[in-house]
Order: structure tokens, then C-alpha cells, then sequence
């Protein structure tokens, strides 16, 4: 019989952890003997909480969130990469008039992001050169998406740019496609595809997640959720027409129409393995934003058990 289980997700309909809600309803992970629920958790500090309280199995969200309920990485560890590199745009006003990199657009301006979400965009905005209180940048949640309910982050901030409440947003590729695509946003920054400093691609990744707990009471649960993981990212190379698919079960059907688009989009980043760069890079900008002490070392980040199934 396939062991009952549950995986949390911050943010639903999205591309950033669709491999990981596509394992789920593709099959994938019964294929392993694992019977897991999907579960909508907002926002994403809320989803480690639940790792940590043993209510919830796996998180798909983003690697650093981990700290949020694991400090000093102790009690978790992550299980593979759903895609590689920091997954977030940066979404102004159309009427703005702003322009592909050039970030002199947000001074002075309101920009809408997720809780710990947010943390990337300060950084990546100190990194560039700007200085939130002196140059005016006030990044704060989205008026409606309130924290500790399901929200599907994303759409919400669509919805609060086409409406005027947020000069821009800092999301994900769904809410951003939307935007973008009903005339009311435009593309500023873009980071797995290149824009931004450097560092900022390693400041997180969406991930999979479990406890050590859980890895010690059932490593080859742990296992098999990684080969779900790969075994889903493979089958949307295969066949991105998958994607619209789960879209259908679980979207809107507008988004559903989406989806597939912008998983095509994602799929050269669809690599489950987790690098010592990667880790350094995202515990560096964990210390940068005070959320971590020194130095972990890659092994206590990572389950490095279950690395052997990365490039099955």
C-alpha cells in the first residue's frame, strides 16, 4: 500500500513549483509508493512551519524559506532543485514606461511581494546599488494577500498592479505572464534569464524539502520523492503538452492556457541537483539579509543520500 503523505506549496497557480504539484497529479510519485496530497500553504514561512510541526511532509517552495522555521539549517534539509537559479520577475506599471534592466524605475515607487519572497528583491536591489530608504523603494505585501491564508500570490499581484493599488510587483512567471500579457505590466527584470547582478541567481531556488526526521524514519521515502521529482521534470521535456494538462485539473482556465507556455519557457532549467555554488551562493545571501549565522556546510544543507537519484 502507497504511504500517505503531503506536500505543501506556497503558491499554486504558477510555473515555480509546478514540478512539484505536476509529480502529484501525473502519478509520479504513487509510481515511487508515495500516495501525497497537495496542499496550498501561504505564504512560504507558513509551509516550513508545517515541516517543523510534523503536519506536512514536503515543502515545494524556495530553498533559503527553510530558515524561516530552521535556523542554522538544523531539522531540514533539502531534497533536489525543481529548477535551477532565482525564479522571480520584477513587473512595473505599463504607464510607467519602464525599461528591460533598467532599475531606476523603482524609486519612489510601490513594489507588492510575498513574505520572504521579498527578501530577494532588497538584496538584489542593495547589490545593484540602491538604497531603500534614501531612494524611496517601499517593497511590502500585497494589499489582499493576507498573510497565513491560501493565495495564489501571483494572480493577486496581477490584480493589484491592473488596478493601480502597486506601482510593480516582484513574482512569479504566472502573475507576471498575466500582467503582461492584459497590456498592464512590463518586464523589468528577469533573473534566471540573465538580468540583475550576478550573485542574485544563487540567492534561492524552488526546491524539495523534508525533515531530518523524516529522512531518518524513512530514507527511502526521501528517495523516492526525488525520483518523482526527476521522473516529472524529464516526462514535461518529453512532453510539455503535460502541462496543460495538470493545468486543467488545477487552473483557472485562463492560466491553464498558460501553463504550458511557460513551463516550455522553464524547462532548461529543470535540473535537480543542488551544487556546493548553489549552496555557498544562497548562504551567503542568507547571511547578507540576516537570517543566517556563519557558515553550514553544504552536507547539512543538503540530503546528500538521495543525490545518486539527481540525473536518473
Amino acid at each position: 500500500m502507497a504511504r500517505k503523505m503531503k506536500l505543501a506549496v506556497p503558491d499554486l497557480i504558477s510555473n515555480s513549483y509546478f514540478p512539484a504539484a505536476a509529480a502529484v497529479e501525473l502519478g509520479f510519485f504513487k509510481k515511487e509508493g508515495l500516495d501525497v496530497d497537495l496542499e496550498l500553504i501561504f505564504p512560504v514561512d507558513k509551509c516550513y512551519a508545517a515541516l517543523r510541526d510534523g503536519s506536512i511532509d514536503f515543502v515545494g517552495g524556495s530553498a533559503h524559506s527553510a530558515l524561516a522555521a530552521f535556523p542554522q539549517w538544523k531539522g531540514v534539509k533539502l531534497l533536489c532543485a525543481q529548477g535551477q537559479g532565482m525564479y522571480w520577475f520584477l513587473v512595473m506599471r505599463a504607464d510607467l514606461n519602464p525599461e528591460r534592466g533598467n532599475l531606476e524605475i523603482v524609486k519612489g515607487r510601490s513594489i507588492g511581494a510575498a513574505p520572504w519572497v521579498e527578501m530577494g528583491l532588497r538584496r538584489l536591489l542593495i547589490e545593484a546599488g540602491y538604497d531603500l530608504e534614501r531612494d524611496q523603494i517601499k517593497v511590502a505585501p500585497v494589499p489582499g494577500a493576507i498573510v497565513g491564508t491560501t493565495v495564489n500570490f501571483g494572480l493577486m499581484a496581477a490584480k493589484a498592479l491592473e488596478e493601480g493599488k502597486i506601482d510593480g510587483f516582484w513574482a512569479n512567471g504566472m502573475g507576471t505572464e498575466v500582467a503582461v500579457t492584459r497590456g498592464v505590466g512590463k518586464v523589468v527584470l528577469d533573473i534566471r534569464r540573465g538580468d540583475g547582478p550576478t550573485a542574485c541567481f544563487n540567492y534561492t531556488m524552488a526546491s524539495i524539502a523534508t525533515s531530518h526526521a523524516l529522512i531518518a524514519r524513512e530514507p527511502e521515502a526521501a528517495d523516492a520523492a526525488v525520483r518523482a521529482i526527476v521522473a516529472t521534470q524529464k516526462a514535461l521535456k518529453q512532453d510539455v503538452k503535460l502541462a496543460t494538462e495538470v493545468g486543467r485539473r488545477l487552473f483557472p482556465e485562463t492560466e491553464a492556457g498558460l501553463i504550458a507556455k511557460l513551463i516550455e519557457r522553464d524547462l532548461p532549467y529543470y535540473d535537480a541537483r543542488i551544487s556546493p555554488e548553489f549552496v555557498s551562493g544562497m548562504n551567503q545571501f542568507a547571511r547578507d539579509v540576516g537570517i543566517l549565522n556563519g557558515d553550514v556546510a553544504y552536507e547539512d544543507v543538503v540530503a546528500t543520500g538521495s543525490s545518486k537519484f539527481w540525473t536518473l
